[in-house]
């Protein structure tokens, strides 16, 4: 696929015979074992493959045992916590309802046409994103490297998450749950409330002292919590379990983890939708502010939203890809998995802010009651007069429209003196517009909600089983970003490798599990991805439309797909998904420059969250983690610049045939770069699939089912031809 590779081709007007005269006919004459080797004829059924097409043999690589499978892995890497936790929050800052437009705008711009071209590049070379990119250019080879380093970056607090789920989980099994009341403290002489949960609430009580036992500061490590500890091995347990096998493993557990998400989602819809005070959730979340959609703050974290809802520059999506056949219309995936990763947003908003109502409802009848109770207070002491309540209201049973009217009067009387009385509003409005995202949603705002459900244990269970496959699916996508290009790069084991990954990983990962670990989950949440990928999606769009070259890229989806794809992607692709996403980076770059860096710490003694910036060490690990994951890019590019890789040990072509056809891969001895292959090495350069398959036996050995150039056997160089137009990928 490299833009300055030659290929030439050559028609044969007769049968397969032919060929192997040719193949004779430049028979190196001092190859004593060639002369002495016998030539078979493998009659199978034709494949349409290429060479070029930078695959394995096909028959080794694993492939996805059925659509559906390969759809719902997708899905499952596409749909993650970011949906439920993240999505909702954005709709509910950025003018509700009105947020939905530039989101869908900016889908059709950015998310699904690079959804697409990175289907399209996994489907086509059938190699993970080390492979791809070097195969289009070695000079870029180093964008699949950070790729690779950002996947890891993730995995590492990702994974956390997922243990913080598995805890609330195991502790969901008891009735009351533990996280719904207060704990008593007793002394010598009396019992009285936990002071810090009493100057917060029991959930937030129970996250930040019983789950995460937090300490008051990112320097304060305060040691391993034990509990998140078992729960992050677990966590780690589970994904290599997973994926031990690939996708042979992973791709039966993906209709259980992408599917049940679905369910439990339904499940609370409808049981929201019959708590009271969902509909005003709902209602607040779906009312349009248009004026604040003309904000560029609100398109840029649009923007970002979409460019990570959908995995790009993860390698994931490619590697999955990957596994596809090669005639798979990946346009109609890439298409659906967008729109079903935008739906799934919509429907975890409904159940989000029909909970949130709900929630709300509640605290504001806490909130009239308390404050009917004052103006009681306030009448038998005189403040108030009896004259200013209208003789229709009952304190003893007074309704939210009651209270307000009261309130109302109450406010025009005495205005002067109004602030001095302590009387709240009350407006359940109020409550649903304190934004809350990201654990503060799922959490503690989430787990207090479904304190004040029938059976809160059962939609305990459920809720936090639902994060735990969301953070699965999620995780497999990641992990397979890591584990495909390596072992298509280097030829190692993948159960291994998946092992020592795991636990490299896990190990690492116990800095984000000492009770200060949450900060350094916000630090890597905030540095490790957001700059890094898109500096890598963007490398992405150059290296496909301006290397590869965006008309050749058209031809070779006709090709694939069988059909033309529209003109629309050809625009997008070359000059509106690169613009916006260069004006995405420079809009992230300003922000990240204004926003000053740090964390919210909890501190114990106000039980309150209170801003620290990063010390001077802090801020040398979130430079670290920005530089340490873009690196690979210029690294590679100036090893292949300055040739400081031996490349040149190739010494023979491969051969592939296609319908009668000649497909020659010319090796340049001397190491020329303008080689197809770029400076690879033999073991590097792509084992083609035949359609007849001819090759070479050596007298007496066992038959192998391998092609020439694989990794087995030899090649042939092919006579000089005539040069042809460049091929296909």
């Amino acid at each position: 696929m490299p833009k300055n590779s030659k290929v030439v081709k050559r028609e044969l007007d007769d049968d397969v015979i032919e060929s192997v005269k040719d193949l004779l006919s430049n028979e190196d004459s001092s190859d004593d074992a060639f002369k002495k080797s016998e030539l078979i004829v493998d009659d199978q059924e034709e494949k349409d493959v290429d060479v070029e097409e930078g695959s394995d043999v096909e028959d080794e690589r694993p492939a996805w045992n059925s659509k559906l499978q390969y759809i719902l892995a997708q899905v499952g890497f596409s749909v993650g916590l970011g949906n439920v936790w993240r999505f909702p929050y954005l709709c509910q800052k950025n003018g509700g309802g009105a947020y939905l437009v530039p989101y869908l705008i900016l889908l059709l711009i950015i998310g699904i046409p690079l959804f697409f071209l990175e289907l399209a590049v996994g489907q086509r070379i059938r190699r993970g994103s080390i492979g791809v990119w070097n195969y289009i250019s070695p000079k870029l080879g180093g964008i699949g490297f950070a790729s690779c380093i950002v996947c890891f970056f993730v995995a590492l607090y990702y994974n956390v998450i997922i243990g913080w789920s598995l805890f609330y989980f195991s502790q969901s099994f008891q009735h009351p749950l533990p996280w719904d009341q207060c704990p008593l403290v007793k002394n010598s002489s009396h019992t009285f409330v936990e002071p810090e949960c009493e100057k917060s609430s029991a959930t937030t009580y129970y996250w930040y002292r019983e789950a995460l036992n937090i300490s008051s500061s990112l320097s304060e490590s305060g040691g391993l919590n034990w509990k998140m500890t078992i729960c992050l091995l677990a966590a780690w347990v589970m994904v290599c379990l997973a994926m031990i096998k690939g996708i042979q493993s992973s791709g039966k557990i993906m209709y259980f983890s992408s599917l049940f998400p679905y369910v439990v989602l339904l499940c609370f819809l409808i049981r929201g939708l019959l708590l009271n005070g969902s509909v005003d959730g709902i209602r607040h979340m779906f009312t349009p502010k248009l004026e604040i959609m003309l904000e560029p703050k609100v398109w840029r974290e649009a923007a970002t939203q979409v460019f990570f809802a959908l995995g790009l520059g993860f390698g994931g999506v490619i590697a999955f890809s990957s596994y596809n056949k090669r005639d798979n219309n990946c346009h109609f995936d890439a298409v659906l998995v967008s729109f079903i990763n935008f739906f799934t947003s919509v429907l975890a908003t409904l159940v989000v802010f029909a909970v949130l109502g709900f929630k709300a409802n509640i605290i504001n009848e806490k909130c009239v009651i308390q404050n009917s109770e004052k103006i009681l207070k306030l009448l038998k002491m005189g403040n108030l007069s009896q004259d200013m309540i209208p003789h229709h209201i009952n304190f003893s049973s007074i309704t939210a429209e009651d209270y307000n009217l009261v309130y109302d009067i109450i406010q025009k009387v005495k205005e002067e003196e109004f602030d001095s009385l302590g009387l709240k509003s009350c407006q359940i409005e109020d409550e649903l517009n304190k934004a809350v995202q990201g654990t503060g949603l799922a959490f503690i705002a989430f787990t207090e909600a479904m304190t004040h459900f029938p059976a809160s244990p059962f939609w305990s269970v459920m809720f936090f089983l639902m994060l735990v496959n969301l953070g699965l699916g999620s995780m497999f996508g990641t992990i397979e970003g890591i584990i495909t290009p390596i072992v298509d790069t280097f030829k190692v084991r993948k159960e291994i490798l998946t092992v020592i990954c795991c636990l490299v990983a896990f190990f690492i990962g116990l800095i984000f599990v000492q009770r200060s670990g949450n900060y350094f989950v916000t630090m890597f949440d905030d540095y490790s991805a957001t700059l890094p990928l898109l500096i890598v999606v963007i490398l992405e769009n150059i290296a496909v439309i301006r290397i590869y070259g965006i008309d050749k890229f058209m031809e070779d989806l006709k090709d694939m797909l069988g059909f033309s794809p529209s003109q629309y992607y050809y625009y997008m692709w070359k000059y509106v998904s690169p613009f916006v996403l260069l004006c995405l980076l420079v809009a992230s770059v300003v922000q990240m420059g204004l926003s000053p860096p740090g964390y919210n710490a909890w501190i114990e003694d106000t039980a309150t969250e209170e801003f620290h910036s990063y010390p001077t060490w802090g801020m040398i690990v979130c430079i670290s983690l920005m530089v340490l994951a873009i690196l690979p890019v210029p690294i590679v590019f100036m090893v292949r610049r300055c040739n400081l890789i031996d490349d040149s040990s190739g010494s023979l072509a491969s051969v592939s045939y296609k319908r009668g056809r000649i497909i020659k891969e010319p090796v340049n001895l001397e190491g020329d770069s303008t080689s197809l292959i770029h400076g690879k090495s033999p073991s590097e350069v792509p084992s083609p699939n035949f359609g007849k398959n001819i090759y070479r036996k050596q007298t007496g050995s066992p038959t192998l089912d391998t092609a020439p150039n694989g990794r087995y056997g030899i090649g042939y160089l092919m006579a000089d031809m005539p040069d042809m137009p460049e091929s296909d990928l």
